[in-house]
């Protein structure tokens, strides 16, 4: 099976000068964890739910005067619209991410996540035991938390 198959192709984007605010309430209305950041269509980056509240809420910065560009992720993997849905799920595993957005001739088309593949793994012919079933099950652990739970 191949990603073209699975891929979200009405991705949310905006460009680096869009407010956090502004790309949260895009998050919210579309009921997404993440906005990419393209100019021209061309991918620059990332900036995820996660993100908006780590970089900018805890920090007590102002959600409407701060711009994606500064806290968006830049080290983006992609993948291509061709590539087998195993092959992408096994970058996604390797590079712990969640989301990968789908570029074609430099220019952003499309966007799977974990959860698009993890819907689709029996599908796509993606064993639980294959490397790419085990990188899925390995992204999707929660995480322990490192501080005592606060009792109020």
């Amino acid at each position: 099976m191949k990603v073209s198959e699975i891929m979200t192709t009405e991705v949310v984007a905006v460009t680096p000068s869009t407010s956090v605010q502004e790309a949260a309430r895009l998050m919210r209305d579309a009921d997404i964890g993440d906005v990419l950041i393209a100019e021209e269509g061309r991918p620059l980056g990332i900036l995820t739910d996660r993100d908006v509240a780590v970089r900018v809420v805890a920090r007590g910065l102002n959600p409407s005067q701060a711009r994606v560009g500064d806290f968006m992720s830049t080290n983006l993997f992609t993948g291509s619209p061709n590539q087998d849905v195993e092959e992408a799920a096994d970058l996604m595993g390797e590079q712990q991410i969640r989301r990968l957005p789908i570029v074609e001739n430099g220019r952003l088309v499309g966007i799977v996540s974990l959860g698009d593949i993890a819907v689709d793994m029996e599908a796509a012919g993606i064993e639980a035991h294959s490397p790419a079933g085990e990188a899925l099950e390995d992204i999707s652990k929660p995480a322990e938390p490192r501080l005592e739970a606060i009792h109020m």
